[in-house]
């Protein structure tokens, strides 16, 4: 089988798919370990018995919905390659927002007081896709001043979450900073010490019916991840708007954030304006909303 038969079976093959062209380069680009260019000017190339096994394969799986990113092991965030497995949720481009703004409210911080080391907590981490990027991102920017990096803390209740967190660590070629980091499995703040100049979360915020029928289209990402309404350790929260575990999350960060600290959240564009008012009936003094690339 050579690339231009393979590009065209798996076409054939994932043409329910909306992205039938994009979903076969991926798959092969990854199986061949090359860019889609390659894909193009060597179509006469012959794939070998092993890759063409795992190419049909990977067709196989895709066609059952089961998302690239599970397929190959790996997405890429904010510039960056994470590894990610079904036991976290698949970092999303509106997440991004998320790092853009707490680099740049570190950046602020850091103006404001360059002799200070940052505490920073990622919570519900899962593939450590925000906290390890803000890191990479601030060395790479060169935002922390004079070698002074932050401490982060990364917490999940998912131990295995944090075990794919802890290899993007090393994936990233951040282990010389490894001192930097904590990995702590905890509902919410339950087991997490300290006081944290930055919270950042992207918590589950989908009503608990749409995230169950999200899940309808074989997309196999966890359930914990996505539904707001359920209690990180599975127990019911009382609520029925997505907001159930948002509602524990807020009030607990006012007793982890340092004096002028920041809590920085992703919600839902259908539960925005009440995320922002459950901000204010906590007590938060400065809140606003940032619309992401969906609005």
């Amino acid at each position: 089988m050579t690339i231009q038969q393979a590009r065209k079976i798996g076409r054939q093959a994932l043409v329910s798919s909306p992205t039938p062209e994009l979903d076969t380069d991926c798959l092969l680009s990854h199986i061949l370990s090359c860019d889609k260019t390659t894909l193009l000017f060597h179509r006469e190339k012959i794939l070998d018995e092993s890759q063409e096994n795992k190419f049909l394969a990977s067709l196989e799986k895709r066609k059952t919905g089961l998302p690239i990113a599970y397929i190959t092991g790996h997405r890429e965030f904010f510039g960056f390659d994470f590894l990610v497995t079904q036991d976290v949720l698949i970092p999303k481009p509106d997440t991004e927002l998320l790092v853009e703004k707490s680099l740049e409210c570190i950046e602020e911080k850091t103006a404001q007081h360059p002799e200070r080391i940052l505490t920073i907590c990622d919570m519900c981490t899962g593939s450590g896709c925000v906290g390890l990027s803000i890191f990479k991102a601030g060395i790479e920017n060169r935002i922390f001043q004079n070698g002074r990096f932050p401490i982060v803390t990364l917490v999940d209740i998912s131990p295995s979450a944090l075990e794919v967190a802890l290899k993007n660590l090393s994936h990233l070629n951040l282990s010389e900073h490894r001192s930097n980091f904590r990995f702590v499995r905890s509902n919410l703040f339950e087991t997490v010490t300290g006081s944290f100049d930055l919270i950042v979360s992207n918590p589950p915020y989908i009503p608990g019916s749409e995230a169950k029928s999200l899940l309808n289209d074989g997309r196999a990402e966890p359930l914990i991840a996505l539904d707001g309404d359920v209690a990180l350790d599975g127990s019911p929260s009382g609520s029925n708007d997505g907001l159930g575990i948002m509602r524990n999350l807020v009030p607990q960060t006012l007793e982890h954030l340092s004096p002028h600290g920041t809590l920085i959240v992703e919600s839902g564009e259908y539960n925005a304006e009440a995320t922002r008012t459950l901000f204010i009936n906590e007590g938060f003094l400065d809140t606003c909303i940032h619309r992401d690339l969906s609005g």
